[in-house]
């Protein structure tokens, strides 16, 4: 195809086409080409190559900084597992102790609670016997009265010493106890 251009150039020499360039324009063109190409593989490239490289060099790095980073997390998920087992752990150990604390505690407020049913129980019947004991002696000393006085009444003598009057009493309550012992 160029040489069809240079055969029509020849032809119609008298006319340039101004599409077609000539050679000395050819010829510097490509001696600044080659300049420009060889100053671009010189400078130009090995800078682009060290940018790129260092580039390349923190991508690697952050990378690696990226898996450091995920392996210390991994580490403290672990860490944090681990603690919370043993936390779980210590729970449970709390729970169960606290568990027989309480059985402990309920059986001794269950004891304590006996032992003061058994002392007011206990408390009860010495009041109840010193009562009765106290009811005893009011009634032995009202049945007394009643008796000396029937017993003057029917004697027709009035008992009025106190010898005499404790030993009739006595033997009437006496009489009575034994009645009563025999009917029962």
């Amino acid at each position: 195809m160029l040489n069809a251009f240079a055969v029509a150039a020849e032809e119609g020499s008298a006319e340039i086409n101004p599409l077609l360039p000539t050679l000395p324009d050819l010829v510097w063109g490509t001696v600044a080409f080659v300049i420009v190409l060889v100053l671009f593989i010189w400078k130009v490239l090995p800078a682009l190559n060290k940018a790129l490289d260092a580039r390349s060099a923190a991508i690697e790095g952050g990378l690696k900084k990226a898996e450091e980073a995920q392996a210390e997390a991994n580490a403290a998920k672990e860490s944090y597992q681990d603690q919370l087992a043993e936390a779980r752990a210590e729970a449970a150990r709390i729970r169960e102790q606290a568990r027989v604390d309480a059985q402990k505690i309920g059986s001794e407020v269950k004891d304590q609670a006996a032992a003061d049913a058994a002392r007011i129980v206990a408390n009860a019947q010495a009041a109840i016997e010193s009562e009765r004991v106290a009811a005893l002696a009011s009634l032995r000393a009202e049945v007394g009265s009643l008796a000396l006085q029937l017993a003057g009444g029917v004697i027709g003598e009035s008992l009025s010493e106190d010898k005499k009057a404790a030993a009739v009493v006595d033997r009437f309550i006496a009489d009575l106890k034994a009645s009563e012992g025999a009917s029962k």
